[in-house]
């Protein structure tokens, strides 16, 4: 894919930008931001640009698409284009985007190390971002296509026709479509884009999985208040959904998107094993609804951790969706046990006395040490790596890793 001139060159020099790109990243937004701030208004997340997570995302990929060119060169890296592709798409990226990326990304490389970017240099890590960039733009066509919906399009209302608290700080938000038009299609474990007008006059956007059964006309997100870190804000759009909407008002949600889903037809009988973690939980959730309502007998394991019983979002349902498969069952870690689940386990999990059913599927959802730890532990346990579908909220800061 890299021609070999260019090969050679991104080698000898990945180590510096590699090194450099923390800082390559923090002025290349802050200048495209500067330049146009139209972008700010319902395409980055404001949270995700204050707390760094974005930036290091995006260093992330250009490093990792880097490195797999030069160790695979007759091999795309498929799995982290397609994790990139579909958070395009679920904020509606454009090809035109690209160029302007282009612009900006390239004039905080040439700022940042000077000399040593070279036209030569240059040029090759053109070829690298084009090569990237075309790859990209083509998958997302594709889910554009599939979704129904043109290139940035992906936005309809969709009316609130039930609001249910969960924990203290959580919210599920029952939505049908306010246009009179037939639900998209969605697959169980995938997620949609919220579109939500700030105080200030700002769109912004957040991802949320859907965590009921997809199959029918109705959608349903499970919101958790999201508190700024070490004295940082709070989620502005979990904070705006929590405080302000109700039945009957009106959100924008995007098609569906998301690479990690249930499987078809022609894995019914693969066992599935759902783990997760506080509010990780939506995306099992609604893969244990789908495969409650298609009635398979296909073996299911639950496995969750929470702080308390009370913490558990979805808790109730959760039990009650196992409780309809004919062969499934779950089991629990709760930091602060309580009287409402006797038989769950305490402390964080540990996998040690669990096992994991041979040739499963694992889906995986939760804080970023969290999922780090239980994964650790499947593939210690002997799960191949290649059987372990993750998904993270917000910016993927693991994409470096998903080859490990």
């Amino acid at each position: 894919m890299l021609s070999a001139e260019s090969a050679a060159l991104v080698r000898a020099t990945l180590p510096a930008v590699a090194g450099a790109l923390d800082e390559i990243t923090t002025r290349f937004y802050a200048t495209m931001f500067r330049e146009r701030p139209e972008l700010l208004d319902g395409m980055f997340n404001r949270g995700n640009q204050a707390s760094g997570a974005q930036r290091r995302a995006l260093a992330g990929s250009i490093a990792g698409f880097a490195t797999a060119l030069l160790e695979n060169p007759d091999e795309r890296p498929d799995a982290l284009l397609s994790r990139i592709a579909h958070k395009h798409a679920a904020v509606g990226v454009t090809d035109d985007q690209y160029t302007i990326v282009h612009k900006y990304l390239f004039g905080a490389i040439a700022d940042v190390l000077g000399a040593a970017v070279t036209p030569e240099v240059a040029a090759a890590w053109d070829e690298v971002y084009w090569l990237m960039a075309g790859a990209l733009i083509s998958r997302e066509a594709l889910l554009y296509q599939d979704a129904g919906v043109r290139p940035g399009v992906i936005w309809r209302p969709w009316t609130v026709v039930e609001r249910r608290p969960e924990t203290s700080d959580a919210v599920s938000f029952l939505l049908r479509p306010a246009d009179g038009e037939p639900a998209p299609r969605a697959r169980a474990g995938q997620y949609v884009s919220v579109r939500v007008r700030m105080p200030d006059g700002v769109h912004q956007l957040r991802q949320y999985t859907l965590s009921s059964d997809p199959g029918g006309e109705l959608r349903r997100i499970t919101v958790k208040r999201a508190t700024g870190e070490g004295g940082g804000p709070d989620g502005e759009v979990s904070t705006l959904l929590h405080e302000t909407l109700r039945e009957g008002d009106e959100l924008s949600l995007s098609a569906p998107f998301g690479d990690v889903f249930l499987d078809g037809p022609a894995d019914a009988t693969t066992p599935v094993v759902l783990v997760s973690a506080g509010i990780g939980c939506t995306p099992m959730t609604g893969i244990l609804a789908h495969l409650a309502a298609l009635g398979p007998t296909r073996p299911v394991l639950v496995l969750h951790a929470d702080r308390s019983p009370a913490d558990h979002a979805l808790r109730a349902e959760t039990q009650a969706l196992v409780g309809r498969l004919p062969d499934a069952r779950s089991v629990f870690w709760y930091e602060h046990p309580g009287p409402e689940e006797p038989e769950a386990r305490t402390g964080l999990m540990d996998l040690d006395d669990t096992e994991i059913p041979d040739g499963a599927t694992v889906f995986l959802c939760g804080p970023l040490p969290f999922m780090r730890d239980v994964r650790g532990q499947l593939l210690a346990a002997g799960v191949s790596p290649r059987r372990i579908r993750y998904e993270v909220f917000g910016p993927d800061l693991w994409l470096p890793g998903t080859a490990a």
